[in-house]
């Protein structure tokens, strides 16, 4: 069994007081198969946290991470999550989805009721929880601004 903790690097990507989120692919041996989460990945070795989220949202939406802020770090039995926020400038038909099932803005009430529809999949799905509880730290973040 791999104890190892890994680096990963995630993005919060917000337009219109919606935020954009990943339905992971429906694989069974993957990180929260068929949930909602957040775009980002690993940091490969000897390279930062800024430098893996902007690397992990090019190659998953095909979008140019230039104007983002470091939002929090979270930490679990297997991984240590960078978490990075920025506004997402474009609209999301631009987006090309390279990596995950769907993706579409969701509003802070689809983020609270911990659920979404996504129009690919054809049916309500859940957000993954730690995903979820980042996400609900941001916005409560917004509130107290």
């Amino acid at each position: 069994m791999n104890n190892q903790i890994v680096d990963v690097a995630v993005a919060i990507l917000y337009r219109d007081h919606k935020f954009l989120m990943q339905l992971r692919d429906n694989i069974p041996n993957i990180i929260a198969p068929g949930c909602w989460a957040l775009f980002g990945g690993h940091i490969e070795p000897g390279e930062s946290p800024e430098i893996a989220v902007q690397r992990e949202v090019k190659e998953e939406i095909g979008y140019e991470l230039t104007d983002f802020s470091k939002f929090g770090i979270y930490q679990d039995e297997t991984a240590i999550r960078y978490a990075f926020q920025a506004p997402l400038l474009v609209p999301v038909h631009e987006l090309i989805l390279a990596e995950g099932w769907d993706l579409d803005l969701l509003t802070a009430e689809d983020i609270q009721r911990g659920e979404s529809y996504s129009a690919k999949a054809g049916e309500v799905r859940p957000l993954a929880p730690l995903p979820q509880k980042i996400m609900l730290d941001f916005i409560k973040s917004l509130e107290s601004v």
